[in-house]
């Protein structure tokens, strides 16, 4: 029963009765939304005894409440809110109403949305995951709700192993694994590990919120130039970094992928300091359309300067909030004198469940189901392009949810975006991804950020339908 809300003092002696005011009051909660439909009011046993006033009192009021059609009075049940629709904040003045939420805080702003970041949530195995977490709350012990392992439960440590050994080739034992509520947090950790302001570098363009991220900690941040197998290694040794954050799988946004050789590259830069460090997001490594999967630069690490990231947003959900640290053992050590009293901040619960799914196979089948699904996207949107040779080039396919496009014809930027606005349609550019502009971005063509992650088949051809006709 929800105990209601009362703030008012019902007075005697101010002109209206003690019925119309506690009348009023409950009309204008439920007006206003401080009562929502379907909630139940105390009995008006339990609000005479409260507010010190008679049972008549509260009968009347409620009475007239149900007479105008605020409240349903159910038998042996009590008193319910109605669905007032239409009355709700009607009593608002314009000082007091919401402001109306821009285009970018509406998710349906554009009714196409080719967000590089979005995925298809069509296909979860929803009844999976709920067959999972009934049958684990079923038999949850004390232990489940106790606070647990600072780098988080070392059973899901052992199975996240396994996996990227298998998957990534990365070579790690569960004591170097770290567990957190997403990368943010993570990167939050590293700096307690690094130091600071440690000089870092970063490829240029990049991830949005590491830079940030990395700006919040007063870090000296070095844009590094990149070519077509990544980031120059020749300009970081002349930037002075310390540590690099880089993605040689499939850089975001650019959708390139390192060589071997550019890596060994990397991995001697980073032999050339005893405290030097890599940093290697693995985002989306496991959306792969052609060929096998690359293996992870921390394969191929061995004097422990490989700080390898990963995350199960992409693969199975963003809202799973599930991220990963695979510390090189020079920095566990550090870990474990500096930072092993911090909690983790992954719920056991949520572990547990992420734990079995992937360790009873359905994590497999649904990256299966969802590799078919993204290739047969990617395809399509490929297909549907290729007349568009002529105005565009198209780079970073193959890989990842997302492709790039390259203007032959000399048009901005900004009005190609503008352009496919006005036909209902966001794409992205590239700009927002160049943290700063040099000479070399002067003279790129107009690059555009395609994602096809969250679209459906019929949603990509009628978006590049639009598109079309906005740009031909």
């Amino acid at each position: 029963m929800k105990e209601l809300p009362i703030r008012i003092r019902l007075e005697k002696k101010s002109g209206k009765t003690l019925y119309e005011q506690l009348y009023e009051y409950i009309r204008e909660e439920i007006r206003t939304g401080g009562l929502l439909p379907g909630e139940r009011l105390p009995s008006a046993r339990f609000l005479s005894d409260s507010l010190q006033v008679s049972r008549t009192t509260v009968d009347m009021a409620y009475g007239q409440l149900v007479a105008e059609g605020y409240l349903t009075a159910k038998p042996k049940s009590g008193y319910f809110v109605n669905a007032t629709e239409g009355l709700y904040n009607t009593g608002m003045t314009a000082m007091e109403e919401k402001p109306k939420a821009s285009a970018k805080e509406t998710e349906d702003a554009f009714r196409y949305d080719f967000s590089p970041t979005a995925i298809d949530m069509t296909y979860f195995p929803y009844a999976t995951w709920k067959k999972i977490t009934r049958n684990i709350l079923v038999d949850a012990k004390s232990r489940m709700f106790a606070l647990g392992e600072p780098q988080g439960d070392r059973e899901l440590r052992h199975t996240i192993c396994r996996y990227l050994h298998s998957s990534r080739g990365v070579n790690c034992d569960p004591e170097q694994l770290i567990i957190g509520a997403g990368n943010d947090f993570l990167l939050l950790l590293l700096e307690k590990l690094l130091g600071r302001h440690v000089p870092v570098a970063m490829e240029n363009p990049t991830y949005q919120k590491a830079y940030r991220i990395f700006n919040s900690f007063a870090y000296p941040i070095f844009l590094v130039p990149m070519d077509e197998k990544g980031i120059r290694v020749d300009r970081l040794r002349e930037s002075g970094a310390q540590v690099a954050y880089v993605m040689p799988s499939r850089q975001y946004p650019t959708g390139i992928s390192m060589p071997i050789g550019r890596r060994m590259e990397l991995l001697s830069w980073a032999a050339e300091g005893k405290e030097r460090y890599l940093i290697e997001d693995d985002y989306d490594s496991e959306f792969r359309y052609k060929g096998r999967p690359l293996p992870s630069l921390q394969a191929s690490d061995s004097q422990g300067h490989v700080i390898y990231l990963g995350t199960f947003s992409k693969a199975i959900a963003p809202a799973i909030r599930v991220s990963y640290m695979v510390l090189p053992y020079p920095l566990l050590e550090k870990y474990r004198r500096e930072c092993g009293f911090i909690s983790s901040t992954v719920s056991r619960i949520d572990q547990t469940i992420l734990n079995e799914f992937i360790r009873d196979g359905y994590f497999e089948r649904y990256l299966n189901k969802m590799r078919k699904v993204y290739r047969a996207k990617h395809d399509l949107l490929l297909g549907e392009i290729r007349e568009w040779e002529a105005d565009f080039a198209v780079s970073g396919e193959n890989a990842g949810l997302h492709i790039l496009l390259k203007d032959r014809r000399g048009r901005d930027e900004e009005s190609l975006v503008k352009a496919a606005e006005e036909a209902d349609v966001k794409v992205y550019g590239m700009s927002a991804f160049r943290m700063t502009a040099d000479a070399q971005t002067a003279i790129e063509p107009a690059t555009l950020i395609l994602g096809y992650g969250s679209l459906s088949e019929a949603e990509i051809r009628e978006g590049l339908k639009r598109l079309k006709k906005a740009w031909h």
